[in-house]
């Protein structure tokens, strides 16, 4: 299979602090600071949900003018504990932001995030929009039962071979039937349960997420550690319809229009499809939209990733 180029980002760079922050109710987020230690605070809130933060997310912000901070969302990456679902829920998310940010001692930053992230940083922003600069949003998801029912149901249309595995994984289910099926693994404590049904959601997810076709993810310890966190905690979020109210980002979303926004969608992002970052665009006098004519959904595609630093760049000399 073709492979996909490097995106054009800033140079690989290294924290300058980490660290874990108890937020409470048994958990503890690991965290970290790069960049300028007295630059244009931004926060990067990462996809799944349970997708946690990678190195190259680092490099969508120039480090000469941002304090770069990246978190781990409650029970993935390198917070603890591991693949937890306990009081795991998108009020206590927008809570643990807020716990970082005084922690961080921050009064406003720039909210930025991929996916899921993007549910999240509209959770936030709708809920503490003082303490908002603006957003980078890429790939939108509303967290809406339709979007919801296109994940499971609907994209294999486009790659029926894949879907065609993901639903072998529980005997050939589909709808509801393979929902619940994937449910009962994810959650069973058992890995020899729950590890191969995580594999099979998380390549399914990776495989449907670019334009250009690419390897299937290869069974390793740290794939396994990625792919746990991401079907468990995805399937927690789906079967409790997000833990948001219906069309309760959009009813909300007046209170943060005033703020600046980029919205990065790529046009032919089958994971999210592009009708739901039209709707936020059309709800978002101060949006602008950017369509990256040849990528799908994932952050690391060219296309996507140079529209999200360029929109960093724009937004740094906006706000300065």
């Amino acid at each position: 299979m073709d492979s996909i180029r490097e995106p054009e980002l800033y140079p690989p760079i290294k924290p300058y602090f980490t660290g874990m922050l108890n937020v409470g109710d048994g958990h503890a987020l690991y965290y970290e600071e790069s960049g300028n230690p007295k630059g244009l605070p931004v926060v990067f809130l990462h996809g799944g949900p349970g997708a946690g933060t990678v190195p190259s997310q680092r490099r969508y912000f120039n480090p000469d003018i941002y304090r770069i901070v990246l978190f781990d969302q409650r029970g993935c990456g390198h917070s603890t504990p591991y693949a937890s679902l306990h009081n795991n829920n998108t009020d206590n998310l927008v809570n643990d932001m807020e716990h970082l940010r005084h922690h961080l001692g921050i009064d406003q930053w720039l909210v930025v995030g991929g996916s899921w992230g993007t549910t999240l940083a509209l959770a936030y922003g709708t809920r503490h929009a003082n303490r908002c600069l603006g957003f980078i949003l890429r790939g939108i998801f509303l967290g809406t039962n339709e979007e919801v029912d296109w994940f499971l149901n609907q994209m294999g249309r486009f790659f029926p071979e894949f879907f065609n595995a993901f639903s072998n994984h529980v005997g050939g289910l589909t709808g509801d039937a393979l929902f619940e099926a994937y449910c009962a693994l994810l959650f069973n404590p058992d890995p020899n349960k729950h590890l191969p049904a995580a594999r099979a959601w998380a390549t399914y997810e990776s495989l449907c997420s670019t334009l250009l076709p690419h390897s299937k993810p290869h069974a390793s310890p740290s794939f396994d550690h990625y792919a746990l966190t991401l079907a468990r905690i995805e399937a927690h979020y789906f079967k409790n319809k997000l833990f948001l109210g219906p069309g309760e980002l959009l009813d909300k979303l007046p209170v943060i229009t005033h703020l600046p926004a980029v919205i990065v969608q790529g046009r032919y992002d089958v994971v999210c499809p592009f009708q739901t970052a039209h709707t936020l665009y059309n709800a978002w006098p101060n949006a602008d939209l950017v369509v990256v004519s040849d990528a799908g959904h994932s952050g690391m595609e060219p296309g996507i990733a140079q529209a999200i630093t360029r929109a960093a760049d724009v937004l740094a000399t906006d706000l300065s």
